[in-house]
């Protein structure tokens, strides 16, 4: 795996032979989701910056909830597509053109059903993961994997972390989320850093602000080199990212949205306190 490919993926069945699993049958639980709902969607801008090229926009991302429910293992689902395309100039740098989906059960929040389709310079990777959340297992084109009980992928993780209860949180709490990805699971712990109001593409907002910790290595000289702000509303949009990387620093930000499920409460109006907006696109 490449270091620009670690650098993007940071910033988001035919028959089978059991022998050898011990499986056990697991009950699902019951998340309360007031985030999100069907026909959300939400655009990014994603820009690079460093002393040799500058600000550039390097690509666009995307993260739409299709409109209506799929049934899958029986049970409703969302179905979830992400997508992220390089743009301009930085396509002759490094081209991008990357697509996950994923199915959600609308009650337990987990996923039944994962794909990739990622393309990213010269690497290339596609799968497809069926879970076997009632018995602990993650089916993938290559392994057959035990896994915990209401374990997410690298897509679901977020939708899910969106419903979180907040207002018990002080300032420097931390919590961790886990995800499965490439036959691994991966934990990554989510730090709060307290509550703070930003100026955005879509307007000024209150906002919640995190660090999310990474792997040190190639791309990370620190586990803790991201801030992500998200409103301090019941949408819990993610507006701002920002990272340091090696060479230069990432910035992702939120250029529009529609199908809330909530106003967007966060939105400061006249300059100061709480306002009131729709959740209506805004470009």
């Amino acid at each position: 795996m490449s270091v620009k490919h670690k650098i993007f993926l940071c910033l988001i069945f035919p028959v089978l032979v059991f022998s050898g699993f011990s499986v056990v049958a697991q009950s699902l639980r019951t998340i309360e989701n007031t985030a999100f709902t069907f026909g959300e969607k939400l655009t990014f801008s994603v820009y690079y910056q460093s002393a040799i090229t500058g600000k550039v926009t390097a690509g666009e991302a995307k993260l739409e909830v299709r409109k209506k429910a799929v049934t899958k293992n029986g049970r409703e689902t969302f179905h979830i597509v992400g997508s992220g395309l390089s743009k301009g100039a930085f396509n002759f740098f490094f081209k991008v053109d990357d697509k996950f989906e994923t199915y959600i059960d609308e009650q337990a929040l987990i996923p039944w059903y994962f794909t990739r389709r990622t393309r990213e310079g010269g690497y290339k990777k596609d799968d497809e993961v069926t879970f076997r959340q009632n018995h602990g297992l993650a089916i993938s084109r290559n392994a057959v994997t035990k896994i915990p009980e209401n374990t997410q992928d690298i897509l679901s993780v977020f939708y899910f972390a969106r419903t979180l209860d907040m207002s018990g949180v002080q300032q420097g709490e931390s919590f961790p989320l886990s995800f499965f990805l490439d036959d691994s699971l991966y934990v990554s712990k989510i730090v709060f850093l307290g509550r703070e109001q930003i100026q955005t593409a879509i307007g000024k907002l209150n906002c919640l602000k995190f660090k999310p910790m990474v792997i040190k290595g190639e791309v990370f000289s620190e586990p803790y080199p991201m801030e992500l702000w998200v409103t301090d509303d019941l949408n819990r949009l993610p507006v701002l990212l920002k990272s340091a990387v090696i060479v230069g620093s990432v910035k992702m930000e939120l250029i529009s949205f529609e199908g809330l499920k909530n106003p967007l409460s966060s939105k400061v109006l006249n300059g100061n306190g709480n306002g009131h907006a729709s959740g209506a696109s805004k470009k």
